[in-house]
């Protein structure tokens, strides 16, 4: 598999979960990694900073740069690219990680949420992107990879969770346009999403009876999205990748390693049909 040495990614909400865990498997190549993401004090329910993720970063091997960005804002992403650039003079890679997340019917949703979904998921998506992209236009194999699930555009999908489906699959709507748009300037824009729940702080806002023994680990994301960013990005654009499908191609067979707890039986993840 290629390496990520010397390639400069920006990755939104990496100062925990899956973000971090892509995050620190580019570190381990050598890779300079961006960290945006908004926690820079220590959270009694979640773990992680963006200091904290700094430190990790570079003990794997990476050189880090720690930025507290909310990216529902534009100057502050606007802001963290040009600190990224000014550090690193260039951006190769951006990942779109950050999202939030409510699963509740209509009458359920308060509008606070839907509003918080639909600025980090969908909107921060476009906006990151869009700052990213002048940068990425004159970049070595370019890519941009949003954590997003295919577009299957299917009644069931939206009944039980409108709002969040709404924004996620505005986040996979990037994906598909974004692709086709920037085909010719050779920027590669992909989607990747797990077959199975990932343990990761969100499952805390999944219906009750989830448990982390059934679920995968952060770092079969990370693989893949390793195989993916390291392919060419002239040949490998307009795609809605799964995790160990990726994997398999890249030959791949034990997939117990990704396994909380091997032999427990695993939960599909939304979106899949």
């Amino acid at each position: 598999m290629r390496s990520l040495e010397n390639k400069t990614l920006f990755i939104t909400g990496a100062s925990r979960g899956i973000g971090k865990a892509i995050a620190l498997r580019a570190a381990r190549d050598g890779a300079n990694i961006a960290i945006a993401a908004k926690t820079t004090q220590p959270h009694p329910k979640l773990p992680g900073t963006i200091l904290t993720a700094a430190k990790e970063i570079e003990e794997a091997g990476g050189q880090a740069l720690a930025l507290k960005t909310d990216i529902r804002f534009e100057d502050q992403v606007q802001d963290s690219v040009a600190k990224t650039v000014e550090r690193f003079g260039s951006i190769d890679i951006l990942v779109n990680n950050a999202s939030a997340i409510f699963l509740a019917g209509t009458l359920g949703t308060p509008m606070k949420r839907y509003d918080l979904m639909a600025g980090v998921n969908a909107r921060g998506t476009f906006l990151c992107s869009q700052a990213c992209l002048p940068h990425l236009k004159n970049a070595t194999n370019p890519h941009i990879l949003t954590l997003s699930p295919p577009l299957h555009m299917d009644a069931k999908w939206f009944a039980r969770h409108t709002a969040y489906t709404m924004a996620k699959f505005g986040m996979s709507m990037c994906v598909l346009g974004m692709a086709a748009e920037f085909a010719g300037d050779g920027v590669a824009v992909n989607a990747l999403w797990p077959r199975t729940v990932i343990d990761t702080a969100a499952v805390a806002m999944l219906p009750a009876g989830i448990e982390a023994k059934n679920c995968r680990k952060p770092e079969i994301l990370a693989d893949a999205a390793h195989a993916i960013l390291a392919r060419d990005s002239r040949e490998c654009t307009g795609n809605f990748f799964i995790d160990d499908e990726v994997l398999a191609e890249e030959g791949v067979e034990d997939f117990d390693i990704y396994a909380v707890e091997p032999g427990q039986p695993l939960l599909e993840d939304l979106f899949l049909d």
